[in-house]
């Protein structure tokens, strides 16, 4: 049995006569006789029986029609299904991103990206860079979204959005407020806020201070970019951090400025060496038309 004697038949079903199905599927009378004439030899049993030159359902023909009709139906949910996915309107994305980029640039772009697309279902991770990079190299995520600091060989792609450069975040009435830059020399005897060890950027900072030759009063660390940005805010110290951070902070009593030596790295989506499909292409084409926006803002050059 094929699709075509599928609908001839059901046309049958739902209309009562040769006739009208005819009408129904816009093809000749003839022609949906021989479809049920084939339909009914594939079956193997008696569908019709004539009465009074008409063809008539059989009972074994009425139950089998709800099966046939569950079909035709999931038939075309396939159908509706392949135009949404082909039009990026229907699927999927699992995003996985340090926390920094899920409390700031990720809102926007995911915002924008759903009312686009409001049949595609988005899934957010926040982890550190490793935890990304497995994720992403798993395929539990389709799209990582991190910095390129620390990277290892892996066996992932990798897409540069932007480049960022380390900026010295401080409460607005610190003594070092109204440079416009920050030598990291003036820091000395300063308080600061940290980063946990081990994370990318924690670790090139301790790589130039350790270059200045001069060791740093380490007040608090903390996981998160959000955590010591807040603490920044409360004058629990300074911090050289992310230029993302002074999106989260109230710029009525924190100030970012940027360091020397310059501390740069780019903003990168991973993804599986694999092809991406046309929806992740599209969540793609979103991050990067969010870019002007930061660079207005100042946090990517």
């Amino acid at each position: 049995m094929n699709l075509r004697e599928l609908e001839s038949f059901n046309a049958f079903m739902t209309h009562g006569s040769v006739t009208r199905a005819a009408q129904a599927m816009n093809i000749s009378q003839p022609m949906v006789s021989r479809l049920l004439t084939n339909f009914e030899k594939s079956v193997g049993f008696p569908l019709f029986m004539r009465k009074r030159n008409q063809l008539v359902a059989t009972a074994e023909a009425q139950q089998f029609h709800s099966t046939v009709l569950r079909s035709l139906n999931g038939l075309r949910e396939l159908e509706t299904q392949a135009r949404a996915i082909a039009n990026q309107q229907l699927g999927s994305i699992r995003i996985a991103a340090q926390p920094i980029y899920v409390d700031t640039y990720l809102l926007d772009v995911v915002a924008k990206f759903k009312r686009a697309h409001p049949n595609v279902s988005v899934s957010i991770t926040d982890t550190g860079l490793e935890g990304l990079l497995e994720l992403v190299t798993t395929r539990e995520c389709d799209l990582g979204i991190g910095i390129t600091l620390d990277m290892h060989d892996r066996d992932v792609a990798m897409t540069p959005l932007a480049q960022c450069r380390a900026v010295c975040l401080m409460p607005r009435d610190h003594r070092l407020a109204g440079f416009e830059t920050i030598d990291i020399d003036l820091l000395r005897g300063e308080s600061f806020v940290e980063l946990s060890i081990g994370s990318p950027l924690r670790t090139k900072i301790d790589y130039i201070f350790q270059i200045a030759g001069w060791p740093r009063k380490i007040a608090v660390e903390a996981r998160t970019i959000r955590t010591v940005s807040r603490l920044v805010e409360r004058n629990v110290g300074i911090a050289v951090i992310d230029p993302f951070a002074a999106l989260l902070v109230d710029d009525k009593k924190v100030v970012a400025r940027p360091l020397t030596p310059a501390i740069d790295w780019d903003v990168a989506v991973f993804h599986g060496s694999r092809d991406l499909s046309n929806v992740q292409r599209s969540f793609l084409g979103f991050l990067r038309a969010e870019i002007p926006v930061l660079r207005d803002s100042g946090c990517v050059l």
